[in-house]
């Protein structure tokens, strides 16, 4: 069975994204997923994105990362989705559903409301998320939100200067995570800037996260440190965030806006991979 794809990214983070909204396509699991992912024998991605009808929005989106493993969320791949599919829709993740929208060269994505309680992350036991009493060498006081995946964010003096290729393994598979983590290492810059590098849960380094920018982006309002519209920059380029009201309780939804680009389509033969 031949299947087409389109080879896509979001300020660098790439997917290879799959439409069977149309025609279904075999299962997908977690060996599938990978060996697309694989960038030496496959066709090589951060995350895979399989598009699919859904019953309750206008199509469903699912997530796999280069390990094999389905999140709830990928803000990068929203707008690229939205890109792809040229027009405002509500779309069904295992997070929750979202509202995305082209916007010139990329797409405004409704990321819905971040969640704070300690097992909505979850974490192992109950604490402050907005000021744990934990750290990992010089990652001190984080906190953590669940914005349809979980975050841990620390803010540090030069976030380039963290060994986050060493820490975030050891912070993503910590006990105190139960369904592991997704690791956020932010510096504010002024308050409207915040640069940022994240170790995704399942991918590692990756050159930009649109949910850790949005996590890292509500954290920050939160305490006090920028303002309610934000620019955070990762290495493969600037979103900005926007949160109405950092009162949790007030449910604000977060909004991301950032580019989204299609590099390529192409086709592959299925039992190649199976």
């Amino acid at each position: 069975m031949r299947v087409p794809f389109i080879k896509m990214h979001g300020l660098g983070n790439d997917f290879v994204v799959l439409d069977a909204r149309a025609e279904t396509l075999p299962p997908i699991n977690a060996r599938v997923a990978a060996a697309l992912a694989d960038r030496r024998e496959g066709i090589g991605c951060d995350q895979l994105v399989l598009l699919e009808p859904s019953a309750d929005a206008d199509f469903r989106m699912r997530i796999f990362n280069s390990d094999g493993s389905e999140v709830g969320a990928c803000g990068n791949a929203a707008r690229a989705v939205a890109l792809l599919h040229g027009s405002a829709a509500r779309v069904e993740t295992a997070g929750g559903i979202i509202a995305v929208e082209p916007d010139g060269g990329g797409a405004r994505v409704d990321m819905g409301r971040p969640r704070f309680d300690w097992d909505a992350i979850p974490l192992a036991y109950p604490m402050d998320t907005l000021s744990m009493p934990v750290g990992w060498e010089g990652m001190d006081n984080p906190a953590a939100v669940n914005v349809g995946n979980p975050h841990v964010v620390c803010f540090v003096e030069d976030c380039d200067t963290v060994p986050l290729d060493e820490l975030g393994p050891e912070i993503e598979n910590d006990p105190l995570f139960p369904e592991r983590i997704n690791v956020n290492c932010a510096t504010i810059e002024s308050r409207t800037r915040i640069r940022l590098r994240v170790w995704e849960r399942g991918a590692g380094l990756t050159r930009a996260c649109g949910t850790g920018a949005c996590a890292t982006a509500v954290v920050a309002m939160r305490r006090g440190l920028v303002e309610n519209r934000v620019t955070v920059v990762l290495p493969g380029g600037p979103l900005t965030i926007e949160w109405a009201d950092s009162n949790p309780a007030a449910g604000a939804s977060i909004v991301m806006t950032g580019p989204a680009t299609e590099a390529f389509r192409g086709s592959f033969e299925w039992d190649d991979y199976a």
